[in-house]
């Protein structure tokens, strides 16, 4: 081995340039990796570690439309010391040109919060908001162009805006509009609440020291079975967020995958030129008596030099990700991420790479291996060897090894399994692609064309690159007309059909005696307006065919109707965009034992069907119900919609308050903002374009760091383009000389190189269409349960810039090859 490593490093040194190929695709594909892990392992991070300040407790107990009794609330302060808050969603307008916006107002009482502080931006005037006093987020006073010492009415009070929100504890999470914070004297001041307003109280416990979170709160909720009340920890506090970051990372993570099986085949090409390049002086090594093994050990010694440099660096890039990110682009992320240093992601991404490196290496080191010392006198004429029974089991074992590493490690096995095999095959499939077309150009007639002849011949020739590069850029552009697919289907769905369907506001907290009122001002402002308006209120199911949900030990598995209440409705009829698909609706004239119908997917989740019964708990009383008849609902239209919908009778004597749907012209959302705020201010007004909008924005920053990861891909795609011209450089240098020695112009050869990658990228822009399309299609249809209707002159946009980019890259690369003059070929041969 020290005669290998002596010979490694010198060889290095004198040469050593030509797997530079080897070290960007790794770099490439490691940073990647790393970059992903680290920057998902900094957010989680973060949210674990401020868990229970983003709770506001340890523990968190919360119920809609009513606020704890004077039983519960002693029940709770018996555990720890307590903080109670109430959040509702209203309408802030001010009195300059009644200006309106939609608000997340948040009552708290003197103890919160009992983690963490309010902080103020300077100027303010007091510490906290107390009665007409309210403190407000940035946001709403940039809305609004507001400033400290306005004044702005909310509901039936005129507050006065003491300050502006700088920090502010608990608040993560999604809410429809920015924050109002106000003490409980001016939540009463407003009167925002009525009786059926739809609102949430929360009661947040600095549990007494040796209590633990998760049984206390089971207690508290088993003490209560009807009440309503949902215990949160602060391991749940983030929940939602740390689910949606880790699908995300996840899926990202896939994407980095990609970019390393790419990564492989520019690994793959470089290794291989490199090891050609060294037939004379592994022959020469052999004539001197250096053993096979020898000769093996100071090639791999020089590619794991190579390949460490390049890992290293991507790890070091990998590593630094959570600064950029959060330097550059924290304000789109949930929380800051936590900096600090994360080993496992870039172990992870370490040893990937290293696998990748060697799998596709060792097919070249055993044909390097097997240079005989004859070939010294004969290396035009040598034959390549295929892959003894020995190297391919060696490759088999180090696949294995990266499958099993790539799904033991990943979030979801199960995805990462589907995705590694699908990611497999369609390696096969590109890979038999390539091949199939190397044997049919060779086997196709020669065209007249001098030109077009060359070009074809340069596709199929020995040595051509032709397979290899379909495998990776085929991959990567694949990947890129999915995403556009993806993309373009998402936006054509929020931009036309919601739009076409969808009403322009839905009304909240409509009291029934209020109904005409409400109804006159929206025809004031909008005559041609059509109003929808049921009644609703909030509910939760807390028994399934008799078993009560708390006492199940895991939920079904994506049965979101569970979790947490629900807003439910009751109707004599079957309501627009709904159609039963099992079992029959009641009579119109119904009034007898409580029935259900459920929404169809839901009830396939649960496992319920007609006949069998549902305990529902609304307002603290439990009502047992049963299914009556399964309806299909069209949820894309965003009309009233809901999953459970009761039969009229007992439940209409619960309180409750109107939701009202207005279908306007868009010029009049103004007037109708404006003229229900004035005639009805407690009455809030949601914008289905704010709403929209605000999922648009979320699907942009998804968007956005899949594009970033997929950008990736397509630069190890790149990246093996020109390694691949590169490495068939010599072959094309020879066929250079010959063609300017028979008079060619360097204008022919260079148009003979255009044509060539203008045929192969087409090929590349027909096979990504096909697979890209595809897997959009499987993305949007099964997965996103939405229409597909991608913008067709997007993906050719992305077609063509990929065909541009192939053309450039490949007859740029080709320029050394043109440059070579006969007098420097006559002298190499």
């Amino acid at each position: 081995m020290t005669n290998a490593w002596r010979l490694a490093v010198r060889d290095l040194r004198a040469g050593g340039r030509g797997l530079w190929l080897l070290l960007v695709c790794l770099f490439l594909g490691t940073a990647a990796l790393a970059g992903i892990g680290s920057l998902s392992s900094s957010i989680t991070a973060a949210l674990d570690a401020q868990s229970r300040r983003l709770l506001g407790g340890d523990l968190e107990l919360r119920v809609s439309q009513r606020r704890p009794t004077v039983e519960e609330s002693a029940a709770f302060a018996s555990y720890g010391r307590t903080s109670e808050s109430v959040a509702v969603n209203t309408m802030a307008q001010t009195r300059a040109r009644g200006a309106s916006t939609l608000i997340n107002l948040r009552a708290v009482d003197e103890r919160w919060p009992l983690i963490g502080r309010l902080e103020l931006l300077p100027g303010a005037l007091a510490s906290r908001p107390r009665g007409r006093n309210i403190a407000i987020a940035p946001a709403l006073a940039e809305r609004l162009n507001l400033k400290v010492g306005d004044q702005v009415r909310i509901g039936a009070s005129w507050m006065r805006i003491m300050g502006v929100i700088a920090t502010e504890p608990d608040t993560l999470g999604f809410s429809f509009g920015p924050t109002a914070l106000v003490d409980m004297a001016g939540l009463d001041a407003t009167q925002v609440i009525q009786p059926g307003s739809l609102y949430q109280s929360r009661t947040r416990i600095l549990l007494r020291p040796g209590l633990d979170p998760d049984r206390t709160g089971e207690a508290l909720v088993r003490r209560y079975p009807s009440a309503g009340w949902a215990a949160r920890t602060p391991q749940d506090a983030a929940g939602n967020v740390k689910r949606s970051i880790d699908q995300l990372g996840q899926f990202l993570l896939l994407v980095g995958l990609a970019a390393l099986a790419i990564a492989g085949i520019g690994i793959g090409s470089g290794v291989s030129a490199y090891l050609e390049r060294k037939g004379r002086m592994i022959a020469t090594l052999k004539v001197l008596g250096a053993r096979s093994g020898t000769i093996a050990a100071v090639f791999l010694l020089q590619i794991g030099l190579v390949a460490g440099i390049g890992i290293a660096a991507g790890l070091a890039l990998g590593a630094a990700v959570p600064w950029i990110v959060g330097t550059l682009a924290g304000s789109a992320l949930p929380i800051p991420p936590q900096l600090s240093f994360y080993p496992a992601p870039l172990l992870v991404a370490a040893g990937l790479s290293l696998l990748v490196a060697l799998l596709f290496s060792l097919p070249a080191l055993a044909r390097a291996r097997a240079i005989p010392a004859a070939s010294l006198l004969r290396d035009k004429v040598s034959v390549a060897r295929r892959p003894t029974i020995a190297v391919l089991l060696a490759m088999a074992i180090l696949l294995a090894a990266l499958v099993a590493l790539a799904v033991l490690t990943a979030s979801d096995r199960a995805i990462a399994l589907g995705f590694v095999a699908a990611t497999g095959a369609l390696v096969v499939l590109l890979w038999l692609l390539g091949a199939g077309l190397r044997w049919l150009l060779a086997r196709l007639p020669r065209p007249r064309r001098p030109l077009m002849r060359l070009a074809l011949a340069n596709l199929h020739r020995p040595g051509a690159q032709t397979d290899r590069l379909v495998v990776a850029l085929g991959l990567g552009f694949s990947l890129f007309v999915a995403l556009a697919a993806i993309n373009t289907s998402l936006s054509n769905e929020l931009a036309s059909t919601a739009p076409a369907k969808a009403p322009r506001f839905f009304a909240i907290d409509v009291q029934p005696e209020d109904e005409p009122t409400f109804r006159s001002a929206v025809r004031r402002a909008a005559p041609t307006a059509t109003i929808e308006a049921v009644p609703s209120l909030r509910g939760s199911i807390v028994a399934l065919k008799g078993q009560r949900v708390s006492d199940m030990k895991t939920l079904p598995e994506g049965a979101w109707i569970l979790r947490g209440d629900r807003t439910i409705t009751w109707s004599a009829t079957v309501p627009p965009r709904n159609e039963v698909v099992d079992g029959k609706w009641w009579p119109a004239d119904y009034r007898g034992p409580p029935l259900i119908s459920l929404e169809d997917r839901a009830a396939e989740l649960l496992g319920l069907k007609v006949g069998d019964s549902v305990t529902v708990a609304v307002l603290g009383v439990e009502i047992p119900a049963r299914i009556a008849a399964l309806r299909k609902v069209d949820w894309q239209g965003l009309g009233l919609n809901f999953a459970l919908i009761f039969s009229p009778g007992y439940i209409e004597e619960a309180p409750h308050s109107l939701l009202a749907s207005v279908y306007a012209p868009a010029t009049r959302d103004g007037a109708v903002a404006t003229g229900v705020a004035e005639a009805l201010p407690s009455v809030t007004m949601l914008r289905t374009g704010d709403v929209i909008g605000q999922v648009s924005e979320l699907l942009g920053r998804i968007a956005l760091a899949i594009r970033a990861a997929a950008a990736v891909t397509v630069a190890a795609g790149i990246v093996v383009l020109v390694g691949a011209v590169t490495a068939s450089g010599q072959a094309r240098r020879y066929d250079t000389v010959v063609l300017k020695l028979l008079g060619g112009s360097r204008r022919q050869l260079l148009a003979g190189q255009a044509i060539e990658y203008a045929l192969l990228a087409f090929l590349l822009a027909m096979v990504a269409f096909l697979l890209g399309t595809l897997a959009g299609w499987y993305v949007v249809t099964a997965v996103l349960e939405l229409h597909w209707a991608p913008d067709w002159l997007a993906i050719a946009g992305t077609l063509a810039a990929s065909i541009v980019t192939t053309l450039g890259i490949g007859v740029a690369s080709s320029l050394p090859a043109l440059r070579a003059t006969p007098a420097s070929g006559l002298r190499s041969g």
